[in-house]
């Protein structure tokens, strides 16, 4: 008897992940399908990663043409699509002097600024509760979540963990012994979290009076998801380090460290590598996502969405309301039933995420159509309507 995707991943995988409900097989655009031929509108898009959604013609070409022309040099060697797109994270953060290291992911770009932040001479670290910046040890010590952190204490030292959005426990927090501050412009996994306004601009202060590095965990805001490149320039600053993955890589693993201003040339040669960071298909892949965002507007058309998104799902009974920017949303549900919901949609054809327990987050690739998006509120209407006669 042949055995299905599902036995064959249990009995294979770690179960780190359980065993997932779908196996997906192909997609084009918004639009993927399973091992049965079903059809589903993705709006969680890889966790805001497949940012011009699936099987893009600029991204196939893109990489296409490049692996057949240099697949991988390491970085012993430079590559024009690795300086090629420094220069264009460069040109985006308006500064420079800023100066890029490639990694991977996320978690390695975050961990990457935590050694930069070592080159100044201090070692304490302050994050917020709440906020998510990796898996691995040392993104995970900033990570300010209890249930992800404490079955793998002991963890990093001398990282303080204050409320997300008050500058005055920020401001007790932070001294001249702090290396960083480490924050999220939205709280992602904590269920798309806004701060309050002003927020941002506080922690710049902050750090402007006592010296510390104040950083920008963008991987998830970052790439035009919010409606900006990177999500904080609503705020008017400009932070000493950004960090990206997710989207950058037009959907391949591609993360970034992006370090502005005085803290440009901290690293010094042998300090810090990775062996795939800038890698030139995941460039290639990258730069292709980029020119086409400015190419097609996506930025405008983006907060058209959002809009369009958070009018007409606030008027549901069973929502209390939409937060978040772009098409980085999260659904705040009256009831505890997000899980139920995300099910439901599931089975409606709709793939979203449940992070918290009354939160649906909502991160659509950003060429996602004015059809799909109205699909997607039409689908929740119903989800929810037939939620609350249950």
């Amino acid at each position: 008897m042949k055995q299905t995707f599902s036995t064959r991943w249990e009995n294979s995988l770690q179960s780190n992940y359980g065993v997932p409900p779908l196996t997906l097989v192909s997609g084009k655009g918004s639009v993927v399908t399973d091992s049965d031929g079903n059809d589903y509108l993705d709006f969680l898009a890889g966790i805001a990663t497949n940012i011009l959604g699936h099987a893009h013609p600029a991204i196939t070409s893109a990489v296409s043409k490049q692996i057949s022309t240099l697949s991988h040099v390491s970085n012993f060697y430079i590559h024009p699509g690795v300086v090629t797109l420094a220069e264009k994270l460069q040109s985006l953060t308006g500064d420079s002097a800023a100066r890029v290291f490639f990694c991977n992911s996320g978690a390695e770009a975050n961990e990457s600024a935590i050694k930069l932040s070592r080159k100044t001479g201090r070692k304490r670290i302050v994050a917020t509760q709440g906020a998510f910046h990796g898996r691995t040890m040392g993104a995970l010590s900033l990570t300010g979540q209890p249930a992800k952190r404490d079955p793998f204490k002991p963890l990093l030292p001398g990282i303080a963990h204050v409320p997300f959005g008050d500058l005055e426990a920020m401001k007790r927090k932070v001294n001249r012994r702090t290396a960083m501050v480490i924050v999220e412009p939205i709280l992602g996994e904590a269920g798309v979290v806004m701060p309050p306004v002003g927020y941002l601009r506080g922690i710049r202060e902050i750090c402007d009076s006592t010296g510390a590095l104040m950083v920008l965990d963008c991987v998830q805001t970052g790439m035009g998801r919010t409606g900006d490149w990177f999500g904080y320039e609503y705020e008017g600053i400009v932070p000493d380090v950004i960090t990206l993955a997710k989207g950058l890589g037009g959907g391949l693993p591609l993360g970034a460290m992006i370090a502005l201003g005085r803290t440009s040339h901290l690293f010094a040669p042998g300090d810090h590598g990775s062996t795939f960071g800038g890698n030139p298909v995941s460039c290639a892949s990258a730069l292709a996502a980029i020119e086409v965002i400015e190419k097609k507007l996506l930025l405008k058309k983006v907060r058209d969405f959002e809009a369009l998104i958070k009018g007409e799902l606030s008027k549901l009974p069973g929502v209390i309301e939409v937060r978040g920017q772009g098409l980085l949303l999260g659904i705040v549900l009256a009831t505890d039933d997000a899980v139920k919901v995300r099910d439901s949609l599931l089975l409606g054809g709709v793939l979203v995420n449940a992070p918290s327990s009354n939160v649906i987050r909502i991160a659509p690739a950003l060429t996602v159509t004015q059809r799909e998006v109205k699909k997607f509120i039409s689908v929740f209407t119903q989800v929810l309507k037939e939620a609350s006669h249950d």
